[in-house]
């Protein structure tokens, strides 16, 4: 994939998420680095009180073509060879991966920061719903004050 071009993998679903076909997307013969996030799901929230057990993530309708809109914008800009993001929904327990993201570049300070600005703009933009669900059975809304 050459710069200016769009993202390669881009998902939003309920299945698990794969890295290595996350890295296997963005494979370029002119990439020295290769930046990887995944966020998993934690057992606590400082924000709450008690465990967390579970997260369940839910979608807006148009979630996905935002997504590929942010992976498209990272994918466009100068030095960036390949991206691949994918969201998961549904319920997910704690240490399973919530988010993958993957940008593939020929040095590595550009794709720390590329990598670092899409999760940015997904957590910032993409229309997805985090509700956290606590070991006494409560449950609270992320983002919904």
């Amino acid at each position: 994939m050459s710069a200016g071009t769009t993202a390669g993998l881009v998902g939003l679903g309920p299945a698990p998420l794969d890295v290595g076909a996350h890295l296997a997307a963005v494979e370029d013969p002119g990439a020295g680095a290769v930046s990887v996030f995944v966020g998993q799901v934690r057992d606590h929230d400082p924000a709450v009180t008690g465990p967390v057990v579970a997260l369940e993530y839910t979608a807006h309708p148009d979630a996905l073509s935002v997504l590929r809109g942010i992976a498209d914008r990272c994918a466009a800009r100068t030095g960036v060879l390949g991206v691949a993001i994918s969201h998961r929904t549904g319920l997910l327990e704690v240490g399973e991966a919530a988010l993958v993201a993957v940008v593939a570049t020929a040095h590595r300070g550009t794709a720390f920061d590329v990598c670092a600005q899409l999760v940015d703009e997904v957590k910032a933009e993409l229309p997805v719903w985090k509700r956290e669900v606590l070991a006494d059975g409560s449950h609270v809304w992320v983002g919904a004050e």
